[in-house]
C-alpha cells in the first residue's frame, strides 16, 4: 500500500534459472509503456535487464495496475504469447443470408522476443455461405507461428435457422398425471 500510495507498482521479476527479484516500478512510466501497448520493456536502476510483461493484476473497478509480473527475456530466444484475433473486411456469404461467427478471439503463437506482433487480422473478404477459416488458413508474418491445431475453426458463415415453438417445445405444457 505504501508503495501504490508514492506512485509505485509492486512487481516481481523471474526467469532463466536466475534468483526472483522483487521490484518496485513507477506507476507513472508503467501505465505510459502500457497505453503504447509494450510487451516488452527495460528495466532500469537496480537491475538493468529487459524482460517482458507477464500478467499485471488491476483493481476492483479496472483503473489501476496493482501488481505486475516479468519474466526475463533475451531478444533473441523463441517466445509463447498470446494475441488478439481481429476480423477485417466482410464476408459475401452475408448477402447471401449468412450469419459470420468469430469462434476464435485469440491465438497463441510462438516467435522471437524482438519480433512479437500486436494482433492477426483475418480478411474475411471471400468468406463464402458454409465455409470456414482456420488457423491453416491465416497468414502469419515470417517467423511467427500459432501453437493452434491448424484445423481449429477461426471464422464461419453459414444459415441461421430460427425454430419455431412447437418445433421447440416451449409453450407446452407437460401432462399432469
Amino acid at each position: 500500500r505504501r508503495l501504490r500510495a508514492a506512485g509505485e507498482i509492486p512487481a516481481v521479476l523471474y526467469g532463466h534459472g536466475e534468483e526472483n527479484l522483487v521490484l518496485a516500478v513507477s506507476g507513472e512510466e508503467f501505465m505510459l509503456a502500457l497505453r503504447r501497448g509494450a510487451r516488452i520493456v527495460d528495466l532500469k536502476g537496480d537491475v538493468d535487464q529487459r524482460a517482458m510483461i507477464r500478467e499485471c493484476q488491476w483493481d476492483t473497478w479496472g483503473q489501476d495496475v496493482m501488481h505486475v509480473d516479468f519474466t526475463r527475456i533475451s531478444l533473441h530466444e523463441k517466445i509463447t504469447v498470446v494475441v488478439p484475433l481481429e476480423l477485417r473486411g466482410e464476408a459475401p456469404g452475408q448477402k447471401e443470408g449468412g450469419s459470420v461467427k468469430h469462434a476464435l478471439h485469440q491465438l497463441e503463437i510462438e516467435c522471437q522476443a524482438d519480433n512479437i506482433i500486436d494482433k492477426v487480422s483475418v480478411s474475411i473478404n471471400t468468406l463464402l455461405l458454409d465455409e470456414a477459416i482456420t488457423v491453416g488458413d491465416l497468414n502469419m508474418p515470417e517467423g511467427v507461428v500459432p501453437t493452434a491445431d491448424p484445423s481449429t475453426v477461426v471464422v464461419s458463415c453459414s444459415i441461421v435457422v430460427e425454430l419455431d415453438e412447437e418445433e421447440t417445445g416451449e409453450g407446452i405444457e407437460p401432462e399432469l398425471i
